[in-house]
């Protein structure tokens, strides 16, 4: 795909279509790698962003409860010794 380098202040840059960015999943930063004469532009994925403070109010809710015991009852915990 063929793009436009355009003037953006002192610098210069591409513009990526809306479809493009939904599609890859572009929010506000990328990860740029140079690599064999090449530039990638990779979509940083934080999948577990949010989820401190998710947690600190599942605990202030009291949602934070295990839904099963942990050790059973049966279990055997001498061969892990």
């Amino acid at each position: 795909m063929e793009v436009a380098v355009i003037k953006i202040g002192n610098s210069r840059g591409i513009r990526l279509s809306k479809t493009m960015l939904e599609k890859y999943n572009i929010k506000d930063t990328v990860d740029l790698i140079l690599e064999s004469g090449q530039i990638i532009i990779k979509p940083i994925s934080k999948p577990r962003k949010g989820w401190e403070a998710s947690f600190k109010e599942m605990s202030k809710n009291g949602d934070d409860r295990l839904l099963f015991n942990d050790v059973f009852e049966d279990e055997n915990l001498e061969e892990w010794k």
